[in-house]
């Protein structure tokens, strides 16, 4: 396609023509501002990279992702969506629409399994946790993330240290991704209106350190296991004479998880590994 779909009438022309309406089910709202999604493909843009897009709706983001990279594998669960992307994009041969379901994705029979890749996406509310999460854990080779999320949701991913949102989540994310926001955007430029703003989020992966990964997030979790407690009253089961390490730590008495750090709760665990067994 040659017109650009983001614009307002293109994308009321395409609706018509292929008798689609954005589903709730779904969580489906269209994009339709062009500049706004080019600024997103661009932000994306990694030299030598293919594209993973999860959610494309009507093509929006699609058409100019395939601008930037050498190939765009766009995942779509609507089965009208996948017949009007595949008539949108039939002349365009750097796009492969996948259809089924993201979650259900097995990687392993994947196009893209070997491929260094980016995944750029306007995620709906419903699934964004998900779906991020089964990025995190995958082995892919992820160069970035970059998503468009309700703005809450960003909130949760970008809260620090002592905020309502600062959780579990916060403190793992931090550990294996530098997390930035890249744009605010108004509920007014989709189609249909959601209720809420929307945030443009990107999440670099970190080199790890050298530490036991499925330790130290069950020690996190653990650390936020009841949120009125202390981080003594929430570890003191698991841990012998964790009121000592606290203090070596030079913590304050009464300590609460959302008060620490990355670099807080990285102490604490070589502190408690290293120089304490478990009980």
């Amino acid at each position: 396609m040659n017109d650009v779909i983001a614009k307002p009438s293109v994308t009321m022309t395409i609706l018509k023509k292929y008798d689609l309406k954005a589903t709730k089910k779904f969580g489906q709202n269209f994009l339709i501002d062009p500049n706004i999604i080019e600024k997103i493909a661009k932000a994306a843009c990694q030299e030598g990279a293919a594209a993973l897009e999860i959610g494309p709706g009507i093509g929006a983001l699609t058409q100019f992702l395939s601008r930037y990279f050498k190939k765009v594998y766009a995942h779509e669960i609507d089965k009208k969506l996948i017949t009007a992307l595949n008539d949108i994009f039939q002349d365009t041969e750097n796009i492969e629409i996948i259809p089924g379901d993201f979650l259900n994705v097995d990687f392993s029979d994947m196009p893209y399994r070997k491929e260094r890749i980016v995944v750029c996406a306007n995620l709906p509310y419903y699934i964004t946790t998900p779906v991020l999460f089964k990025l995190f854990e995958s082995d892919l080779n992820i160069q970035k993330i970059i998503v468009m999320v309700q703005k809450e949701v960003a909130d949760r991913f970008l809260a620090g240290v002592g905020s309502e949102d600062y959780s579990a989540l916060s403190v793992l994310t931090y550990f294996k991704y530098d997390i930035r926001l890249l744009t605010k955007i108004k509920k007014t430029v989709f189609y249909p209106s959601p209720k809420v703003d929307s945030a443009v989020i990107s999440f670099t992966p970190k080199k790890h350190k050298e530490l036991d990964e499925a330790r130290f997030s069950e020690l996190v979790k653990n650390s936020f296991r009841q949120r009125r407690k202390t981080l003594k009253n929430n570890l003191q089961d698991t841990f012998a004479n964790i009121d000592k390490t606290i203090n070596d730590l030079g913590f304050k008495d009464g300590v609460r998880a959302q008060e620490l750090t990355l670099e807080d709760f990285l102490r604490l665990y070589g502190e408690l590994y290293e120089n304490q067994s478990l009980r």
